[in-house]
């Protein structure tokens, strides 16, 4: 059995769906679970449909009508004229507005759930209708029915008795199976897995069925050294240890979310990262072995970060009565740290504040601690670094905060 995962810009149009099918039919389509997310930027645009419904009525109808029109343009493209998937996809966006029209929930996470994941169902509708028409058999699942969660939405627990039994006794692994990603149930409604949730799906479902390898198709060659986006030269790393792509991911880097990592290590399920452009090439391999082939210098950007720099207002060590202090707040408030420093009267913290809590953090925390931040500033971490990566950072701005280990370099650039 082998996994396969396609990313919403493998499916952002009609041409990329013929794409994915080309991919399939040159790999294979036997024995193979295809995992595919919503397509193009759609989950975006479902999220814009979920805070119109919350806070913007009056913009509603046309956030939902961006989303209809970009599907609809896609079936017009792949299909002829008044295809069944027309029917199956108004189908859809009718539960969708029969969902809103009748919730009463003012449970921002619980209503995400329930609207986000229509991003999967259509697209996964989409592409299994275009293969089938293409003469490659394939049976679409509701992955809700096979992967069973906690009620935790947005960030959903697996139930992997449960999940494990469900999907070994009744995916037919014989066959080319489509499914959603980011998807599961509490047996009731709707959940989501949270950040990188296709990924961890495709993950579940190598654990659940032993699979030989799991592949993600992107649009680049591999798992880059570098953000080809931010650094000019970047290398491909034709081989990363699950380890080395934890520790990457803790840091930032967007190789492989560690919540995929785990129960394929655990079952020694060697993961790929291909490209959909090039199926010629043999991308990147993650699995047990070297940490990373070749040995070089991995950097890993964070922008608009918070360096907060706090200190006790009785001038008494930053020990461990007040730091718990500080990091209980850290965790109230929902700030994501990305680094730590300390001395003897300070505590420096680089934080995300993806929730916009910051302020009332900093507030709260005046009470009892002198707190001096800096915004809008970028951390760089370098694993594997030398002397000549950790220049090549320094160029690029006045390093307020410098923290090296054995494996990894950490500077804040203001």
């Amino acid at each position: 059995m082998r996994i396969f995962k396609f990313g919403g810009a493998s499916v952002k149009d009609a041409e990329s769906v013929k794409n994915v099918a080309r991919v399939l039919q040159h790999e294979g389509t036997e024995n193979l679970l295809v995992v595919i997310s919503a397509m193009g930027k759609m989950t975006n645009a479902f999220e814009e449909i979920i805070n119109n419904y919350f806070y913007k009525k009056d913009n509603l109808q046309n956030s939902i009508d961006f989303v209809v029109n970009y599907h609809q343009e896609i079936i017009n493209d792949l299909f002829e004229e008044n295809h069944e998937i027309t029917n199956k996809v108004s189908l859809l966006f009718g539960e969708l507005s029969g969902f809103m029209a009748q919730n009463t929930s003012t449970d921002y996470n619980y209503v995400y759930d329930q609207i986000v994941g229509f991003g999967e169902l259509i697209s996964t509708s989409i592409v299994s209708a275009y293969l089938t028409k293409i003469g490659v058999n394939n049976q679409w699942l509701d992955v809700r029915d096979y992967i069973q969660t906690n009620s935790n939405f947005r960030d959903a627990k697996i139930d992997w008795k449960l999940t494990e039994k469900k999907i070994s006794e009744n995916v037919n692994t014989s066959q080319l199976n489509i499914t959603q990603g980011f998807l599961g149930s509490n047996g009731k409604n709707t959940t989501t897995l949270g950040r990188e949730g296709s990924d961890y799906t495709a993950g579940i479902f190598a654990y659940c069925l032993n699979a030989e390898n799991v592949s993600i198709w992107k649009d680049v060659d591999g798992v880059l050294n570098a953000d080809p986006r931010v650094f000019t030269e970047t290398e491909l790393l034709h081989e990363i240890s699950y380890t080395e792509a934890i520790e990457m991911a803790f840091y930032g880097a967007s190789v492989i979310h560690p919540k995929t990592i785990q129960p394929l290590e655990q079952k020694n399920i060697p993961l790929f990262v291909r490209s959909f452009k090039d199926i010629t090439k043999d991308g990147t391999c993650v699995g047990r072995g070297k940490k990373i082939t070749p040995e070089v210098p991995c950097f890993i950007v964070k922008k608009n970060q918070i360096l907060a720099s706090i200190s006790a207002k009785d001038f008494s060590f930053m020990v461990e009565h007040n730091i718990s202090d500080v990091f209980k707040k850290l965790h109230e408030y929902k700030l994501k740290v990305n680094l730590i420093q300390n001395s003897a009267i300070s505590f420096s913290v680089c934080i995300e504040d993806k929730y916009n809590r910051f302020d009332a953090f900093y507030n709260d925390l005046q009470t009892n601690f002198n707190i001096k931040s800096y915004k809008n500033v970028t951390l760089y971490t370098i694993r594997h670094f030398n002397d000549t990566a950790i220049k090549t950072i320094q160029k690029r701005g006045k390093a307020i905060i410098r923290q090296i280990n054995t494996e990894t370099a950490q500077l804040v650039i203001e």
